[in-house]
């Protein structure tokens, strides 16, 4: 593969990265690990910033950003949002027209409870940065899409099978929990995964539908990639050969378009609650290839999603995703804002 320039390309969905550059972002992240193992990173990012808004809080993508820059010689500066003047309604304009001027790359994470899980509120607000800033902008998760965690997950997925996932059956599973989260990790795996020709099956219970104009997309991601997308409700059916299974609950489709405060919260726990047997556990496992494998972005919510003994088996690769955050992002990094090699 010949190299590409994607120095200055915003990074807000993976959709809007051409399989080729995603490819090349995805072989640079191996590459990355592969130097890191070997006890020599270059300094790709040296003296160079990289700024992290965060709206919403974060366990592994504030941590494996930060660790990100360091290991490439440079430095990721965590704001949280509520401590700056745009809390106080200052315009967006100016505050991305201010990092542009102080730093490298901009980072922005916003949903759920930020944007009253209004679907597409977050994702908008990112899009208006990314209007105004000159460097570029990186999606670090917003009610839409999660750029960054779907591109590491297919990493994973390539290193659990030798590099070859077309064909693989990969089941983006509805679970059961009592935290209302929003689709943009889901939509985003749904999205990158037809792009690889993976057979994507989505399993929910009735009303729990994802935006149709992206499942759309994943359907025609699918004619053209070779892969196939189907959606069920069965659940067991679904599990049925499968290679791959993500276990995590996302909001009804009535709550994220009609947002929290007007659906309320009550009233769509009421609706987890009907699917309470909606988890993993190892008898579903069963059902599965038998060298199936058990992914999960994190966090997982033990006992609800999926029982300990799932998350902690022999078939759960979730550690090894979280690593390889560290890589897929330092490439990342790199490759949008980063300085010659």
């Amino acid at each position: 593969m010949g190299a590409i320039d994607l120095f200055g390309k915003d990074l807000i969905s993976t959709q809007e990265w051409s399989r080729e550059e995603l490819d090349f972002a995805i072989k640079f992240a191996q590459d990355i690990k592969r130097w890191y193992y070997g006890g020599h990173v270059p300094e790709l990012f040296k003296n160079r910033t990289f700024f992290m808004l965060f709206y919403n809080t974060s366990t592994r993508t504030r941590a494996s950003f930060e660790a990100a820059a360091t290991l490439l010689g440079g430095h990721a500066q965590f704001i949280d949002f509520s401590t700056t003047r745009g809390a106080e309604g200052e315009a967006i304009k100016d505050i991305a027209k201010m990092y542009e001027r102080f730093g490298h790359a901009l980072g922005i994470r916003i949903l759920e409870s930020a944007v009253d899980y209004v679907y597409g509120r977050g994702n908008q607000v990112i899009r208006e940065y990314a209007r105004h800033a000159k460097i570029p902008v990186i999606n670090m998760a917003d009610d839409m899409y999660h750029p960054t965690q779907a591109m590491t997950d297919m990493m994973t997925l390539m290193e659990k099978f030798n590099g070859k996932v077309e064909g693989k059956k990969y089941v983006l599973m509805w679970a059961y929990s009592k935290h209302v989260r929003s689709w943009g990790s889901i939509q985003d795996e749904m999205l990158i995964a037809t792009r690889y020709g993976m057979d994507v099956v989505l399993a929910y219970p009735p009303g729990f539908d994802l935006d149709e104009n992206l499942v759309n997309q994943a359907k025609k991601n699918a004619e053209e990639f070779g892969g196939s997308l189907e959606i069920t409700h069965d659940l067991k059916e679904a599990l049925r050969g499968a290679h791959v299974v993500f276990p995590r609950s996302w909001a009804s489709h009535r709550c994220v378009m009609e947002g929290m405060n007007r659906f309320g919260k009550e009233r769509e726990l009421e609706l987890h609650e009907r699917y309470r047997d909606w988890r993993l556990t190892m008898e579903l496992v069963d059902l599965m290839d038998r060298r199936g494998i058990i992914t999960h972005v994190l966090p997982v919510f033990r006992g609800e999603e999926a029982d300990d003994e799932v998350m902690d088996s022999e078939r759960s690769v979730i550690y090894d995703q979280a690593e390889n955050l560290l890589y897929l992002r330092a490439a990342v990094l790199a490759l949008v804002a980063g300085r010659p090699r």
